[in-house]
């Protein structure tokens, strides 16, 4: 079963990508006391992820932040380090990245995809998260293959 809408998020250890080298985290820790979009992508470096999803978000970084959001996290089945790349190769200071080495956030959630045709192994699917204090006020899941629900775009017409 994957989380809904009031769902705590799951307490599970997440690792951040900073200048500083990579710093775990505690989801639970991570988002208390504020407001984050999230955004999961199957891989870093990916077609859709590098040319629509990650640049869409940092796009509208400001427009999110406008409609209460403290911060635009991204989550992937990838490391740190490559998270870390992709970010500084396509993103922005904007968004901060989650890695999800070993997929247990995604499992934890419900959202996970086996994307073993691909070569790709278990993944997280596409999504987009609005959670407040550590509880899930949006879910926006995208069926095999789409990109709409989980775009920045589409989270701003719910804020």
């Amino acid at each position: 079963m994957s989380i809904s809408i009031g769902d705590k998020i799951p307490d599970v250890k997440l690792v951040k990508a900073t200048a500083e080298g990579p710093q775990p985290v505690q989801a639970a820790e991570y988002f208390a006391g504020r407001r984050v979009a999230l955004f999961s992508v199957p891989g870093a470096f990916t077609p859709t992820c590098s040319a629509r999803h990650l640049p869409g978000f940092v796009e509208k970084s400001d427009e999110l932040s406008a409609k209460g959001i403290d911060e635009i996290a991204c989550t992937a089945v990838n490391d740190a380090f490559v998270l870390g790349a992709w970010n500084k190769a396509s993103g922005s200071d904007a968004i901060t990245m989650l890695a999800d080495g070993n997929g247990d956030f995604a499992a934890a959630l419900g959202l996970e995809m086996d994307g073993s045709a691909f070569g790709m192994g278990k993944r997280g699917q596409r999504f987009s998260l609005v959670v407040n204090d550590g509880v899930v006020e949006q879910v926006n899941v995208e069926a095999p293959g789409d990109f709409n629900v989980s775009s920045a775009e589409y989270m701003l017409g719910q804020l």
